[in-house]
This record gives structure tokens, sequence and C-alpha cells, in this order.
């Protein structure tokens, strides 16, 4: 009996190797960022996931699997109406850790108010480097425009949405619509990966500026630090692309400067061009405030707002 246990034990962690045979980073999750947070803050609680009868989840769909592995997401579809604006979600933890399953509590109560929402799986800083994490979200758009009635999307009506570093994903996927440099030259897809709106949630616009500190988890992503790649940590930064074809973008910020880096710099450019924009100070917020009450409500407030006056 040992034996056979014994075997079966081998065998379910070579399966379990084989699924995963990449490196993965827990160090930001919700729970410990919780613990972190509690004492200076009290008052907090971990936001809810909430179920709604009128928003349908698809858990695991598989967008890519050209890239030794598959790439997920999870959708959760508003299935009164057949063409809902879609939000594009994008996670945060510094480029090298996070997971989809962060946006579920975001994305189930955005999609009860009429959008279909998508949770990105895309590869983290362990894995591959900067672009390739852009690629994998901006294919992701494109299978979900190349599916757009299964998920009752309407593709003309596409946000990206993403917190803290999936913020400056979001910012840079969503000022790199006319660049076909920012495409992954792989995919054959015929349709665009371009969006029509960006919500940045606390991401940096601006690897390199005054306002700006980051250091050893931006290099690790960007292939090396601003002395050794300044080109790479150029075109990462948004505000490196802002001009009068960006879309209009809502920022929705905590009270620490360092995490909007080239923010006002980039407000200044789409005013130049009368570009519409919103920001939103949460006052004596921390980072990461997105998943705790009572920040979570006040954040989905301004989300909503501001996608039903670009949509709807």
């Amino acid at each position: 009996m040992k034996y056979i246990f014994s075997l079966i034990s081998f065998f379910l962690s070579n399966v379990i190797f084989a699924q995963s045979n990449y490196s993965i980073d827990t160090s930001y999750t919700i729970k410990k960022t919780y613990t972190k947070l509690i004492k200076d803050y009290p008052f907090i609680t971990i936001a809810e996931s909430q179920k709604n009868t009128n928003v349908t989840q698809i858990s695991d769909v598989v967008y890519n699997e050209g890239k030794k592995r598959a790439l997920h997401f999870d959708a959760f579809i508003y299935k009164i109406k057949k063409r809902n604006p879609a939000v594009i979600m994008i996670h945060g933890g510094g480029w090298k850790s996070g997971n989809k399953n962060q946006m579920e509590a975001l994305a189930k109560i955005i999609a009860s108010k009429g959008y279909s929402c998508f949770a990105i799986e895309y590869r983290l800083s362990l894995e591959a480097k900067y672009p390739e994490g852009i690629y994998d979200v901006k294919n992701a758009i494109k299978f979900i425009k190349d599916n757009a009635r299964k998920f009752n999307v309407d593709p003309d009506k596409i946000a990206i949405l993403g917190c803290s570093s999936g913020g400056q994903m979001a910012a840079l996927i969503g000022t790199t619509n006319e660049d076909s440099a920012f495409d992954d030259p792989t995919n054959n897809s015929k349709c665009s990966s371009k969006v029509n709106a960006i919500i940045n949630i606390d991401g940096i616009l601006a690897f390199r500026h005054p306002e700006s500190s980051e250091g050893e988890v931006a290099s690790f992503w960007l292939g090396g630090s601003y002395e050794e790649n300044p080109e790479n940590w150029k075109n990462a930064s948004a505000l490196s692309h802002t001009n009068k074809n960006t879309v209009p973008i809502l920022f929705i910020n905590s009270s620490i400067p360092r995490f909007h880096a080239g923010r006002d710099d980039m407000i200044k450019i789409l005013n130049q061009y009368k570009i519409y924009n919103e920001f939103h100070t949460i006052e004596n917020s921390p980072h990461s405030f997105w998943f705790f009450q009572p920040w979570f409500d006040e954040t989905v407030n301004y989300t909503t707002l501001f996608l039903d006056k670009i949509f709807k």
C-alpha cells in the first residue's frame, strides 16, 4: 500500500510540474496586503465578491496556446443584453506577482452594471520579460473581439482597466493603439487590439520621472536598470506615447505620489488635444486600496460613472 501511495504521489507531482513548469511569485495577495495594512487602517474589510443573477461567469477561457503554455481569462458577462461594452482587466503585483483572481470582485460588480468584464492572465517577469506581457493582453483583446458574440461584446466599445503595475500596462496598451510595434508579431488575427478608453488605478505613467521611484522590480521586468536599458524604460512609459490619438482616460489614485508618476504631465497633453480625462485621488488611502472597503465602493463608483459617460 505504501508503494502504491508513493507511486500516486510521484505521478501527481509530475503532473503538477508539467502543468506549471514556470516560477510563481505569491508575495502579492489580497490577504497578505490586508495583514500589512490593517495595523494602520483598522477599519478596513476585504471587499467580497458578490453574485448577481444577471451576470454569467465563465472561468479559465483559453485565449492563447502558443506561448509554451495556455493563457486564460475569466469572463463575467452581463447577460441581459447581447452587445455590451467590454472591460479588459489587468491585475497588479509589480509585474512579478498577483493573478487574475484578484480582479474578480471588481469584475463582477462592474459587469452587473451592464458590461462584459474579462480578468486576464498574462506572463509575469519570472516567466517572460517586457514586452511579452503587453503582447499577452493585446492578444486577449483580439481573441475577445474575434469571439464578440459569444461574450456579448460590442467590439467598438472596449475599455482597459489595470491596477498598480496593471494600471501602467493598461495605460501603455491604450496609448499604443496605432503602433504595431506593440502587437505580438506571431498573432495573425484580423481584429485589432485597439481599445477605446483607459482606466488607470494607481499605475505609473513614466518609469523615469521626478515622482517615480521604480527600481529593482521594474528593472527585472524591463530587462535591466535604466542605465543598462534606457530604451525599454522609455518605451514602456505611457507618457512617451501620449498624443492626439490617445483615448479618454480615468485616473484613480491613492494619496501616495509615486504611484501616479507622469500623470500630471499626461493630463497636460490630453488637455492640449481636448481628450476627455478625469482624475480622482482617494484621500488618506494606501496603495492597493481597491481591494478593501470602504475604498472599493468609491473605486467602483468612479469607474462605472466614467464608463457610462464614454460608452452609454
